[in-house]
């Protein structure tokens, strides 16, 4: 069965959307998290889809705010440095070309210098406009992102869908209005209003001043 939405804009998160980089992040985390004794599982349910100060506050709560800034920087170099293993997530690359003649952006809690890595290291194209962490004040589960990419691509936040797997994301997702599209196994527990395993079931069709988005 195909399922069709009518949109005019499409959002994109880069891990675990685009980018399989899960082997990755999660050496890293634990890496970091190792000296500090904290709960393997607690630490790889909080880390997917913030920006890394966001998860050091949640999984630190009493240290200093200045420290995880500081921390998280080391780590975004780390990670942007560390690529081996990272892959496009399947049907991302015929998906980003799809996109070409509609409004869209990536909208990612990675800074530009991760992004630019990591999609590169997956061999995808970048679009034209990326929301980072450089451009908002609040992280994901926040929508800040997700409504400053509506706004400047001119589309009603409520004609947006927008393509995440974390929980953090579809949250943002969800709470700017938006329709999501949960993308990997780990998705549908976060109630995403749809759900695929990868991009290789989705087409985008044109449909009169907008486009149709068709989910097999």
């Amino acid at each position: 069965m195909t399922t069709t939405l009518a949109a005019r804009a499409v959002l994109l998160d880069m891990d675990g959307t685009l980018v399989d980089s899960t082997s990755v992040v999660e050496r890293l985390w634990l890496e970091w998290a190792e000296p500090h004794g904290l709960d393997r599982d607690t630490v790889l349910k909080t880390v997917h889809g913030r920006q890394g100060w966001q998860s050091m506050a949640i999984l630190l709560p009493e240290r200093d705010h200045a420290i995880n800034l500081e921390e998280n920087q080391r780590m975004l170099a780390r990670e942007s440095a560390e690529t081996d293993g990272v892959v496009a997530i399947p049907g991302a690359a015929d998906l980003l070309r799809s996109l070409g003649g509609v409004p869209h952006a990536i909208v990612t809690s990675a800074d530009l210098a991760l992004m630019t890595a990591r999609m590169g290291a997956a061999l995808l194209p970048i679009t034209e406009l990326a929301i980072t962490a450089e451009r908002v004040s609040h992280s994901k589960p926040d929508p800040e992102g997700f409504l400053l990419a509506a706004s400047a691509l001119g589309v009603d936040p409520a004609e947006c869908v927008v393509f995440e797997d974390s929980g953090a994301g579809i949250r943002a997702g969800i709470d700017a209005g938006m329709t999501v599209i949960g993308v990997g196994p780990h998705a549908p527990s976060f109630a995403p209003a749809h759900h695929v395993d990868d991009l290789t079931q989705i087409t985008i069709v044109p449909a009169g001043d907008g486009f149709e988005i068709r989910i097999s």
